[in-house]
């Protein structure tokens, strides 16, 4: 066997570095070890998420909108949440909707959300209005935050109709701190726009109520824009034309930047037409250039499971059966070809 080579000595006689090899019998006695380990290391137990609660108060806050205020079963603390968050929650038929947390991160033992009833929607909302009351045990999963509220001096709230929810308790926190904050909200008259009375008790001077049957039209980007503190986080969320139209003048105005959120699934972009062999069954759905694979999926399955419809929650992830990407999220993917997907 061949003797490694090593470095010459300082004085020219060759020999081993002592502490290198120290060093690498080190490494080798740790990695069996480890290994040994890694063998007698017990499954990873799955950690169960769910939250059981009971609805504890329903209160009508504007005109087909509902808050839910939401307390666990046993009475124990709930996990703590910022500003942002949202819940999943699951109804009594098994529909998974998510709602944003519009009441108090400081409470541990209650979550407010409220919810507009949408007659042609795809009846989580009327569900809640209809068939939930004080006393209705549901499952929540949470708290998650897709849009999280980033810390700064300035900030400009823009809220449109139920977009305040998530909102109302960033302002909260903004006064709180202190910082220089303007909320500009949004919505069809006054009689729609829940919480009305809460932003009461905050500073007016900061606060800018702007119903579409006060001022004859609904309010541009620039014009929602208007009052922003210099170098501001502007953090939106509403209907997706108000959406679009901040975005579209925040170059021109004195923001720093934009956050956002929606409460429907983004427009479909430049999409292209594919088609979806759902394996299992054996059937074959083309999907159009406009719209999205979960609509042309629940044209045949309409129990397939979806949520956020936005491409965050996860809940109609699919397994790709025939591609590069494992998974597929059917509200937002789209592919060329043919694809097909575990279904």
């Amino acid at each position: 066997m061949t003797q490694p080579r090593f470095p010459p000595h300082l004085h020219g006689r060759a020999r081993a570095d002592r502490l290198l090899s120290t060093l690498s019998g080190v490494a080798v006695v740790y990695t069996r070890l480890s290994g040994l380990s890694g063998r007698r290391r017990p499954p990873v137990a799955t950690v169960d998420r769910d939250l059981p609660m009971v609805v504890d108060e329903v209160k009508v806050v504007a005109d087909g909108v509902k808050s839910l205020r939401l307390c666990r079963i046993d009475g124990a603390p709930l996990p703590s949440w910022r500003p942002g968050a949202h819940l999943d929650l699951v109804l009594p038929s098994g529909r998974v909707r998510q709602y944003s947390l519009c009441g108090f991160p400081e409470d541990p033992h209650s979550y407010r959300i409220a919810v507009r009833r949408i007659e042609n929607g795809n009846g989580g909302s009327r569900e809640i209005h209809e068939a939930i009351d004080s006393g209705t045990r549901l499952t929540a999963r949470g708290p998650r935050n897709a849009f999280p509220f980033v810390s700064g001096d300035s900030y400009q709230f823009i809220a449109g109709g139920i977009g305040i929810t998530p909102i109302l308790p960033m302002v909260r926190a903004a006064a709180k701190a202190g910082v220089d904050w303007r909320l500009v909200y949004t919505g069809r008259d006054r009689a729609s726009m829940p919480f009305l009375d809460e932003l009461s008790t905050l500073d007016v001077s900061r606060v800018w109520i702007r119903p579409d049957t006060e001022y004859g039209i609904p309010a541009s980007g620039a014009e929602l824009l208007e009052q922003t503190p210099a170098g501001a986080h502007v953090y939106c969320c509403g209907p997706i034309p108000m959406i679009t139209s901040v975005r579209t003048d925040l170059p021109a105005s004195r923001a720093r930047t934009v956050h956002f959120e929606r409460f429907a699934e983004p427009p479909i972009v430049d999409g292209k037409p594919f088609r979806i062999e759902l394996r299992r069954t054996g059937t074959t759905v083309d999907v159009p250039a406009d719209r999205s694979a979960l609509e042309a999926i629940r044209a045949v399955r309409p129990d397939v499971a979806y949520s956020c419809r936005q491409g965050f929650c996860g809940t109609c992830r699919v397994r790709v059966l025939n591609g590069p990407d494992p998974d597929m999220l059917i509200c937002v993917g789209r592919g060329t070809g043919t694809i097909a997907l575990d279904l």
